[in-house]
């Protein structure tokens, strides 16, 4: 179970699982909670702590002023009643405001929804507003919004330029601007550097020696792999006609020669975001943002390569939410939706950064557990199974709460990916016929 903190209490303790072979540890999630109420409090912060946050709670306004002055967490959470014209509430609305410089996340939970109310928190600086009983769903997705702090990849940018110098001076300048750029002379070894590389963007001089931009984009553009990667043509070609001819050969633009610094940075930066989301699009899940059915099952055939190379261990597990059907009947299609996202943050959240999740297709997920036995497995996942269930949904006024039913096979009891998927699949079919709500690690 979820721990919590509380300055009342004598031993405050720590949410998440540290000790558990795939916990994510993550000391940056620190909740403070200030609600009067303190069976309403300690049930909400387990609630939270279950999404991997620890919380701490405060009963009053004057406890909380004097600890925001001393620690920063990654958000506030606050009952709106908590609020007044006293000395304390004007004390802790300055110590959060003193974070002025970088913002601390407020958000308000309030018996009340009228206008009236919300204004009075929009005035006090929150960020979200919710209502009793609070929808735990809505508020993970909320903090997971305002307290995400993941440095995104540096843009990876392969120039492949006839001109040694102008390569050099290109490189320099994204290089700068906090992308990682790479400089081929010969377009002889573009698919051996894209494999190697892996860019987001080439950048494409169209005349060179050995093969002219336009044969390399076509080149580029025959390979599968390679069709989310953004083409970026630069000449001093001015004729609109090859320009156009170039672009239809898959480029995304045309820079013509000399380029403005600036232009080029932005230029780089808007192609690789557009492909980004492009290719996100092909290979996550467009609902929970995990890999698709196709994309985890090329995971697990590379992870069990990478654990063959180094003789190692990896667990592929199938999860199966249980009644889902039921869920979608009774509540609609939209708290069916916000149920296989609880399921799967709370796999992100509580599973290495090691570790690889998929939706498998409906209310199925897969998990690669890389670096970990089956027993250890289904341990892990078993925790998060017990959480889940505690977790509760609402909809239409009521609450109520799901399960899960898993089934693990790991390597090398399982030598190929067809066989640990087979295996899984037939241990989740029996922790189904065994009663569900329960996980079955296949025997090799």
């Amino acid at each position: 179970m979820p721990k919590t903190s509380d300055p009342h209490s004598d031993a405050p303790q720590m949410a998440g699982q540290p000790d558990s072979p795939a916990a994510k540890a993550d000391g940056g999630r620190l909740v403070f909670l200030v609600e009067s109420d303190a069976a309403l409090a300690r049930d909400l912060s387990s609630q939270i702590g279950y999404f991997g946050y620890t919380v701490r709670l405060f009963r009053d306004l004057c406890s909380f002023g004097a600890a925001i002055k001393a620690t920063r967490p990654a958000a506030i959470i606050m009952d709106s009643v908590s609020f007044g014209d006293d000395a304390c509430s004007v004390a802790a609305l300055d110590g959060i405001r003193g974070m002025a410089a970088k913002p601390v996340p407020l958000l308000f939970i309030s018996a009340h929804g009228d206008m009236k109310a919300r204004l009075q928190a929009v005035h006090a600086g929150c960020d979200a507003y919710f209502t009793k009983p609070v929808d735990v769903g809505g508020l993970i997705d909320k903090l997971d919004a305002l307290t995400s702090n993941v440095p995104a990849e540096p843009y990876r940018v392969l120039i492949v330029e006839n001109s040694a110098s102008l390569a050099k001076s290109y490189a320099t300048l994204l290089k700068g601007a906090g992308m990682v750029a790479e400089v081929i002379s010969d377009p002889m070894q573009t698919l051996d550097k894209l494999v190697e590389f892996r860019p987001d963007i080439v950048l494409l001089d169209l005349h060179m020696a050995a093969c002219d931009g336009f044969e390399l984009a076509t080149v580029i553009r025959q390979q599968e792999e390679f069709v989310g990667i953004s083409i970026v043509f630069l000449s001093a070609e001015s004729n609109i006609g090859q320009q156009l001819f170039a672009l239809r050969l898959g480029g995304d633009d045309f820079l013509i020669k000399p380029i403005e610094p600036a232009h080029l940075v932005s230029v780089v930066a808007s192609r690789v975001e557009r492909s980004r989301v492009l290719r996100s699009f092909m290979v996550r899940d467009s609902l929970t943002g995990l890999l698709n059915h196709t994309a985890i099952k090329e995971q697990l055939e590379i992870q069990l390569a990478r654990t063959r190379r180094l003789n190692g261990k990896l667990s592929f597990a199938m999860l199966d939410i249980d009644h889902f059907k039921l869920v979608n009947d009774t509540y609609g299609h939209s708290v069916g939706d916000r149920v296989l996202k609880s399921l799967s943050r709370l796999l992100q959240q509580r599973l290495r950064e090691t570790d690889i999740v998929g939706r498998y297709g409906g209310e199925e997920f897969a998990v690669i557990l890389n670096d970990t036995d089956g027993p250890a497995a289904v341990k892990v996942l078993d925790q998060i199974r017990e959480d889940l269930s505690c977790i509760r949904h609402l909809a239409s006024g009521k609450e109520f709460s799901i399960t899960f039913s898993g089934g693990v096979a790991d390597f090398p009891h399982f030598l190929d990916a067809g066989t640990l998927g087979e295996a899984a699949d037939k241990a989740l079919y029996e922790a189904k016929c065994g009663g569900r709500n329960r996980l079955v690690l296949a025997q090799g």
